[in-house]
């Protein structure tokens, strides 16, 4: 009942990850992200601990598919769940637990990892991939959304979507784009609202943070 992405932009060092499902407040259990480090997604019958763990072998620098045959191994619940890991490198793996009964699908890409479960067909995963491969000319969280949006144009999935979740790291210990959509009727459209209003300020809020004597604005 998800479809999500992550990727990284090789040009910035930006990491990031974008998801939506038919359950709402996705953005609070799925989507993980650390500067330098990397990015999870954590779905079907969510484990929002997993991200967390993940992010810290990753700063071990233990690889992504180690990650997942370590969590396979000692974590007998991980049947039930779909993983999506992202180095900061772009080395990615995925996972597709047995107990997945739904159309589902994982696929690592240039640059990033996407998964989708409950899905209407296999070709969402690969919309999503492709996508974001094709726009390496604009910044991260733009590919992102541009990534999602062809997964759900690609057939999306089963339920009706009710939430979505945009998040960007960069340089600082704070998200460069954390834009979450809980409860709505058409949540990507509702995302792609928000992303257009908070991009031309996402730089801005980072001066604004580490240097505010150079930062613009009013006051």
């Amino acid at each position: 009942m998800t479809f999500s992405i992550a990727g990284r932009c090789a040009r910035t060092g930006m990491i990031g990850a974008i998801v939506t499902t038919s359950s709402m407040a996705v953005g609070s259990r799925c989507a993980w992200a650390e500067p330098g480090v990397g990015a999870v997604l954590t779905q079907h019958r969510t484990d929002p601990r997993l991200g967390p763990v993940i992010l810290g072998e990753l700063k071990r620098g233990v690889a992504p598919q180690a990650i997942i045959d370590g969590l396979e191994d000692r974590d007998p619940n991980l049947r039930w769940r779909q993983l999506a890991v992202l180095a900061a490198d772009g080395t990615g793996a995925f996972f597709n637990g047995t107990k997945i009964v739904s159309v589902a699908k994982g696929r690592i890409g240039r640059d990033c990892v996407a998964a989708g479960n409950i899905l209407r067909n296999l070709a969402v995963v690969d919309a999503m991939v492709e996508a974001f491969e094709a726009n390496e000319d604009q910044e991260l969280a733009e590919r992102l959304m541009r990534a999602i949006e062809a997964g759900d144009r690609a057939g999306g999935e089963l339920k009706q979507l009710k939430s979505a979740a945009l998040l960007v790291v960069h340089r600082e210990s704070f998200p460069y784009v954390d834009l979450r959509v809980d409860l709505n009727s058409q949540p990507l459209v509702e995302l792609r609202f928000l992303w257009e209003l908070y991009q031309p300020s996402a730089a801005v809020y980072v001066v604004r943070a580490i240097d505010p004597d150079q930062a613009p604005g009013a006051g």
